[in-house]
C-alpha cells in the first residue's frame, strides 16, 4: 500500500518596525530610494569602540504586536549576539533575542475554505536587520549571479520576528497566515507590511510526516519575496520531499533558496542549529525591562482586530464572507464604512458602494480613505439621495466622481455633471428622447417601418436614451416616452 503523507509547515516572519531610526543607533530607516551605504554610522557598521543604544519605540511596537497576537509579555528579557559570517552582516554577528524573548505564546486565526483555524505563535522577539545583497544578474536574483554588491543602509533596522508553531498543513493555510499577519501589522500601524520592498519577509520551514512513521528532515526555504512565491515554493517542496521518501531516500535538514524564474528550490547550506550560532548575552546592553505601564498603554492603543471586525461584519451586519473580507482588509476602509453607516446610510448600500467605488478610487490613487476630499457623512448624504430615488445609481456615480476629482460638494457636483435632482421627467425626458431619435435616423427608421422584428434596434435606442439622461428615469418611463415619440413620428409621416 502506498503510504500517505502529512505536510507540516511553520513560518518565521520578519516584520520591519515603523520607527524613524534604527534599533541601536540614530540612523534613519527610510532607505528605499536612498543611495547605497549613505544611511550608516559606526554603530550600525559595527566599528570597534561603538556601543548600541536601544530604540524605545521599537519595544513599544513589538509589545503592541505581541498583545494583538495574544502573547504573554516578558517583563524581563535580554539581547544576545547571534554569531555568523555573511557579507551583508557588517559586524559578523546580529544582535537578537534568544532564550529570553520579549513575548511568547499566543495564536492568530486564519480562514481557509470558510473554516477558521487558530495558528499558534511560539514567540515574538526583537532583532536588528542585516544589510542587502544586490546580485549581479539581470533580474537581481541570487541564481546565476557573477558578483554581488552590498548595501548596508538596511543594516540595523528594527525587526519583530514572529515565529509560528508548526500548525499549518498546506500552502493555502500558510498563505492565509501571512496575509492575516500582514493585515494585522497594517491595522496596528507597526509596519507597512510591504513584501516587495522587504518590509515583511518570510522563511518557511516544511517537512513531511509519513503514515509509516518516518519523518523527513526539516527544510527551511529562503528568498521568497511574495505570497505567491511562498506558495509555489511550498508546493514544489511537498512534491520533492514526498518523492524522495517514496523512493526510500532521506530528506536532509538544510536551507534552500527559491528560484522563482525556474520554479524550483536549490540547496544553499546545511541547516544550522542554535549551537552553531554560538549565542551569548550581548555584553553592551542591559536586560530589557518592560513595565506594566507600557503593557497597559499598548493594550489600550489596540484597534478592533481585523479578524474580529471581519466576523462582526458577517454576523451583526449580515455581509457575505467575501464582502466582509474585502471591507475589513484595510483599517481606513473599514472605518470609512462604519462612519458612513453611522451617518445614517444603510449597511448594504454603503458596503456595496465602498467596496466598489471608494475602493476603486483608493486603488487608483494610493490614497488612504481619510485623505479623500469628502467625508463619510457626505457619502451618506449622497447614498440617501439614491435611496429616496432623487438620484439614480448612474447619476450618483457621476456626482461622486466629480466630488472626488474637483473636491466639490454634492449640490455643486450635481450642477457640474448636469444631474437633475429628482430625476429627468416630463418635457426634459421627452426632449432627450427626441434628441436620440433624431440623431439615430437609420435605427429609428427601421423601428418605424416595422423592420425590427426582434426589437434589437428599439432596445438600442432605449439604451442611448438612458445614457443620455444618465439613468435618471425609470426604464418603464423611458420606454413609454419613446413609444409616444414614435407614434407622433408615424402620425407626421402619414
Amino acid at each position: 500500500m502506498t503510504p500517505s503523507f502529512e505536510t507540516v509547515i511553520g513560518l518565521e516572519v520578519h516584520v520591519q518596525l515603523a520607527t524613524a531610526t534604527k534599533l541601536f543607533c540614530s540612523c534613519p530607516t527610510d532607505y528605499i530610494g536612498s543611495e547605497p551605504n549613505t544611511l550608516v554610522c559606526p554603530v550600525c557598521l559595527g566599528l570597534p569602540g561603538t556601543l548600541p543604544s536601544l530604540n524605545g519605540r521599537s519595544v513599544e511596537l513589538g509589545v503592541k504586536t505581541a498583545l494583538a497576537l495574544g502573547c504573554s509579555i516578558s517583563r524581563t528579557s535580554r539581547f544576545h549576539r547571534k554569531n555568523y559570517f555573511y557579507p551583508d552582516l557588517p559586524k559578523a554577528f546580529q544582535i537578537s533575542q534568544y532564550d529570553l524573548p520579549v513575548a511568547t505564546g499566543g495564536s492568530m486565526p486564519v480562514f481557509v475554505g470558510g473554516e477558521k483555524k487558530f495558528i499558534g505563535i511560539t514567540r515574538l522577539h526583537l532583532e536588528e536587520d542585516a544589510g542587502k545583497l544586490v546580485h549581479g544578474t539581470a533580474d537581481g536574483r541570487l541564481s546565476g549571479r557573477s558578483f554581488s554588491n552590498v548595501d548596508y543602509n538596511r543594516a540595523g533596522i528594527p525587526l519583530a520576528e514572529i515565529v509560528s508553531e508548526p500548525d499549518m498543513r498546506s500552502p493555502e493555510e500558510a498563505r492565509e497566515y501571512v496575509l492575516t499577519l500582514r493585515r494585522l501589522v497594517r491595522y496596528l500601524g507597526v509596519s507597512d507590511g510591504d513584501m516587495e520592498s522587504g518590509s515583511l519577509r518570510v522563511d518557511a520551514n516544511i517537512s513531511q510526516k509519513c503514515s509509516d512513521g518516518r519523518w523527513g528532515g526539516r527544510v527551511e526555504i529562503k528568498n521568497v519575496n511574495s505570497v505567491r512565491a511562498m506558495e509555489r515554493a511550498l508546493d514544489f517542496e511537498i512534491t520533492r520531499q514526498r518523492g524522495i521518501m517514496l523512493s526510500g531516500g532521506t530528506v536532509v535538514q538544510e536551507t534552500r533558496h527559491w528560484d522563482d524564474s525556474a520554479g524550483v528550490t536549490r540547496s544553499s547550506r546545511g541547516k544550522e542549529e542554535a549551537h552553531d550560532y554560538r549565542y551569548f548575552p550581548e555584553p553592551d546592553l542591559p536586560p530589557l525591562i518592560v513595565n506594566d505601564a507600557l503593557v497597559r498603554a499598548m493594550g489600550e492603543s489596540l484597534p478592533e482586530l481585523p479578524w474580529v471586525k471581519r466576523e462582526r461584519f458577517e454576523t451583526e451586519w449580515g455581509l457575505s464572507p467575501e464582502d466582509a473580507a474585502v471591507l475589513s482588509e484595510r483599517l481606513d476602509l473599514a472605518e470609512f464604512l462604519e462612519s458612513t453607516v453611522a451617518s445614517g446610510a444603510g449597511r448594504d448600500i454603503a458596503a456595496n458602494w465602498i467596496k466598489t467605488e471608494i475602493l476603486r478610487i483608493l486603488n487608483e490613487t494610493g490614497l488612504d480613505a481619510g485623505d479623500l476630499p469628502f467625508t463619510p457623512r457626505v457619502l451618506g448624504e449622497l447614498l440617501g439621495e439614491v435611496v429616496k430615488g432623487s438620484l439614480s445609481n448612474t447619476a450618483a456615480r457621476d456626482v461622486l466622481e466629480v466630488m472626488y476629482r474637483k473636491g466639490l460638494g454634492i449640490q455643486d457636483a450635481m450642477k457640474e455633471t448636469g444631474v437633475v435632482p429628482g430625476g429627468v421627467t416630463g418635457d426634459l425626458l421627452a426632449k432627450a428622447v427626441r434628441r436620440v431619435l433624431d440623431a439615430n435616423r437609420e435605427e429609428t427608421g427601421l423601428v418605424l417601418s416595422g423592420a425590427d422584428p426582434s426589437g434589437k434596434k428599439r432596445k438600442y435606442l432605449q439604451g442611448l436614451v438612458m445614457r443620455e439622461i444618465r439613468g435618471q428615469a425609470p426604464v418603464g418611463d423611458v420606454s413609454a416616452v419613446i413609444d409616444e415619440a414614435l407614434r407622433q413620428m408615424r402620425g407626421l409621416d402619414e
